[in-house]
């Protein structure tokens, strides 16, 4: 699933820069308190299209203790802060009877290496999605977060073996999709304002980036819709495991529902909006 806590605001990706290249007290502290808040309150209480949380899919009690082990890793000292008389709200309110008298303060470990820091998150990731791995007999494991696209620099420094599967789709279908969703924008002006920074960025990074000896495989989803078992095993062979039949397909009809979504004027619009996008995508 869309675990998210990789490389999402508030995730480790933020830790790793917050305790290493731009350290100080407050931002290390703050760092952590938004790690703490995304995976005590927020992965717990989010369930996928399956009605799973991440820790019921990794084992709960394994995702408890490998959350639990990861503070004393980060954290240099806490100290009690006492709350002052008006309280720690407005200073011109007076504390209620149900206000804590003191809160609890963090002083985040500096890093001045790095790698020891990633070594500790890659711990975290390990013994979740790994042990998770392991049970269920597989030697390895995915996890897609869709922005990971825009992060791999940060995944291969927390897995440098790790393979990076960039699955696309036609820029205007990828546009009809956003529009059904309700976390995106509801209409088609709108949905270009929030999709076309993202491709641009990505292009960009994509043209400066070195990918030469890096396990980055890209695939459009139209063909792997189109043969999914030829193509399934031509992927899997280029990751490296074996080929199995999977319960999840890529299926030709769900793919190109959206290909007559648009009226003629609409679709020209979008696809003159996104004229650079299409071709540099791979697409015509």
């Amino acid at each position: 699933m869309e675990t998210k806590f990789l490389i999402d605001p508030g995730g480790l990706r933020d830790v790793a820069d917050a305790l290493t290249d731009r350290y100080d007290p407050t931002v290390g502290e703050d760092a952590l308190h938004r790690l703490s808040d995304f995976l005590t309150v927020r992965v717990p209480g989010r369930r996928d299209d399956r009605g799973k949380t991440v820790p019921e899919l990794v084992g709960e009690g394994r995702y408890r203790d490998a959350v639990q082990r990861l503070w004393p890793r980060l954290v240099a000292y806490t100290f009690d802060e006492p709350a002052p008389a008006e309280g720690f709200g407005d200073a011109d309110r007076p504390r209620g009877p149900f206000e804590p008298p003191s809160r609890t303060r963090v002083v985040p470990r500096y890093f001045s290496d790095r790698r020891e820091l990633l070594g500790i998150l890659r711990d975290l990731v390990d013994t979740m999605f790994g042990g998770a791995a392991a049970d269920a007999g597989k030697p390895t494991w995915c996890e897609k977060t869709p922005f990971n696209l825009l992060c791999m620099d940060f995944l291969w420094e927390l897995v440098p073996e790790a393979t990076i599967v960039h699955i696309k789709r036609h820029p205007v279908s990828v546009l009809a999709s956003h529009l059904a969703q309700p976390w995106a924008p509801s209409t088609v002006d709108g949905a270009l304002a929030y999709l076309k920074p993202v491709y641009h960025r990505w292009l960009a990074w994509k043209a400066a980036a070195d990918l030469t000896g890096r396990r980055y495989i890209e695939v459009k989803a139209e063909d792997l819709a189109a043969d999914w078992p030829g193509q399934r095993r031509a992927l899997f062979e280029r990751l490296g495991v074996d080929d199995f039949a999977t319960s999840s397909t890529f299926q030709w009809h769900r793919l190109a529902g959206r290909n007559n979504q648009f009226d003629d004027e609409t679709r020209d619009l979008i696809e003159e909006a996104l004229g650079e996008v299409i071709p540099a995508m791979g697409y015509e």
